[in-house]
């Protein structure tokens, strides 16, 4: 089972998994909080650099604003990765990294401090005015990453905006997107060609005229014109193969080579 934090250290190098809700509240012995991972990335030493792999739909504003707060205090280079999605305050961890990279197939997620309250009018009031306050704390994780200014960031987190990792590259939330299954691009690519093309040859073979052989009779020519040469054998024919066959012959060709 993946922890809710882990924390590992190799050589010169650790790696922090955020993987669960930020809460100070641990369900578990294997849940940590923002304390107990400040202690922690003390106790690992001098290391070089710390990957954050983060996969978090969120949780308390000030859990995550410590552990932002502990990443961004290290003199290790830190590096985080946005492993499926990092959404609300994890998205504010997310920006804690000098490098922060995305998969191609994950998501960030920012919008607006929230809570629930009960209390009389003035008490609810104050409790939106606080909300504002705390909203402006996540503003200044982001506005000190991104390269989008502050009424832009204000409409996306009014709007709660779901961010792709082209446009958090684009925004500056993230620095680079890694993509999975290069060699996987172009087998497809030629697959859908040669179908096309064994498509295209037997919708040729289908539109000939099979009556075009029986225009010209051999034994009727005039001025003694020699008849025409028999046509060559088509090859599908000779090897005794429908254009169906082919196409799944090629079909399990590539099944073959793109397992």
């Amino acid at each position: 089972m993946k922890r809710y934090f882990s924390l590992k250290k190799e050589g010169r190098s650790a790696q922090l998994d955020i993987y669960g809700d930020i809460t100070s509240w641990p369900c578990d012995e294997s849940d940590m909080s923002a304390a107990i991972l400040s202690r922690q990335l003390e106790e690992i030493g001098d290391v070089d650099e710390i990957s954050v792999h983060i996969n978090s739909y969120g949780g308390e504003v000030k859990e995550g604003l410590a552990i932002y707060n502990a990443l961004r205090a290290l003199k290790a280079r830190v590096k985080t990765v946005c492993d499926g999605m990092a959404c609300s305050i994890a998205s504010v961890i997310f920006m804690a990294g000098d490098e922060r990279v995305m998969h191609e197939a994950s998501l960030l997620m920012i919008h607006n401090a929230w809570a629930s309250g009960s209390g009389n009018a003035a008490e609810l009031r104050k409790q939106a005015d606080d909300l504002d306050v705390i909203t402006d704390a996540s503003k200044a994780a982001y506005l000190s990453r991104t390269s989008i200014d502050a009424e832009e960031l204000t409409a996306l987190m009014d709007a709660e905006t779901w961010i792709t990792p082209e446009a958090a590259v684009d925004m500056g939330f993230a620095t680079s997107v890694e993509t999975w299954g290069a060699d996987a691009g172009p087998s497809q690519c030629a697959r859908r060609a040669l179908v096309a093309l064994a498509s295209s040859q037997s919708s040729s073979a289908d539109d000939e005229d099979p009556d075009d052989a029986d225009e010209a009779d051999p034994d009727d020519g005039e001025g003694g014109e020699e008849p025409d040469e028999p046509d060559e054998p088509d090859k599908d024919e000779e090897d005794g193969e429908e254009p169906d066959e082919a196409l799944q012959r090629l079909g399990r060709f590539f099944n073959a080579i793109n397992r």
